[in-house]
């Protein structure tokens, strides 16, 4: 549809309906993706998911940039190429995808979300569940859009020039630590990779209240994008492991809600300070939050941290 675009206004309407559909689209295919995954690999698969994604977000630009600017390819050429690989996932979706339905029953058939069942009512998402994403709220109110890190990298000394290459680096490292920090939560559990997760993040943003040259920016982007690698598919993960499996969607809809409603304000508030008291008190504002989300999660999700050997004895 945007290559069929004739004005700004109807490009505008066009990303509107597809934020619309990534609301859609987001829960059920989370919840797939549980369904699928053995419980005892859960971390490892959203960790993986997630890398592909963050891969396709440094490689799709990297194209579009190189027949744009090398091949002399009309733009509007490149947003037909760009629909061919949607139109693949749609035809792999429809054809290659089967729904596992043998274990939605409320009780999970015996698996280790019945557990979660049993203790909160089969109908219920539980008080742990909410508590966590009561947590992730918080975080996600500190966590403002990474585009005032490109603000500050460039009040840092970096030359807008250079922007895509530090996205490019930043979505190269959440890419290659997504699966491992995935992996990881299987094995020691989900609570201390996301709480690890967001206490470097914290980290991070001091370390951009404090920089004072060029090549800080670089240093900090790289380590942020190890925050993701810990923290994007291992909270999918504990959302799937909070919750029966028949309630998986209606969870992960939760999740994705508190994260949409929360990103906002977030941004609007690191703006107010950065504009007010400058970009340090921003970014300490943000690193604060964070610690207060961990803490929050540290109590919330008490006893939920899911590991390999828990999930082999059924637990």
């Amino acid at each position: 549809l945007v290559a069929l675009a004739t004005s700004g206004w109807q490009v505008l309407g066009i990303r509107l309906v597809d934020r619309v559909g990534k609301g859609i689209r987001s829960a059920p295919r989370d919840a797939l993706l549980a369904d699928a995954a053995p419980a005892e690999a859960r971390g490892r698969a959203f960790g993986f998911h997630r890398a592909a994604d963050n891969l396709g977000a440094m490689l799709g630009p990297l194209a579009a940039f190189a027949l744009l600017r090398w091949m002399g390819t009309p733009i509007r050429t490149v947003f037909w190429l760009a629909a061919v690989p949607a139109v693949a996932a749609v035809v792999v979706l429809i054809v290659a995808v089967r729904e596992q339905t043998g274990d939605r029953r409320p009780d999970a058939g015996g698996r280790p979300e019945s557990g979660a069942a049993a203790a909160t009512g089969s109908g219920a998402l539980g008080s742990r569940f909410w508590g966590v994403l009561t947590a992730v709220f918080v975080f996600t109110l500190g966590n403002s859009s990474d585009a005032f890190l490109l603000l500050r990298a460039a009040e840092l000394g970096v030359p807008i020039a250079f922007a895509p290459l530090i996205w490019a680096a930043l979505n190269l490292v959440k890419s290659a630590s997504n699966t491992p920090g995935g992996a990881l939560s299987d094995r020691v559990g989900r609570r201390p990779v996301v709480i690890a997760g967001w206490l470097l993040y914290a980290a991070v943003y001091v370390g951009f209240a404090l920089a004072s040259a060029a090549w800080h920016a670089w240093a900090l982007f790289v380590v942020y994008g190890i925050v993701f690698g810990l923290t994007e598919g291992t909270e999918k993960a504990l959302v799937a492991d909070l919750v029966p499996a028949a309630r998986r969607g209606t969870a992960f809809g939760w999740y994705n809600l508190a994260i949409g409603i929360g990103a906002l304000p977030a941004s609007l508030l690191f703006g107010q300070l950065w504009n007010r008291y400058g970009s340090p008190v921003a970014f300490v504002t943000g690193a604060s939050l964070a610690l207060a989300a961990s803490c929050a999660l540290l109590v919330a999700a008490g006893g939920v941290a899911v590991s390999r050997s828990r999930e082999k004895s059924g637990a």
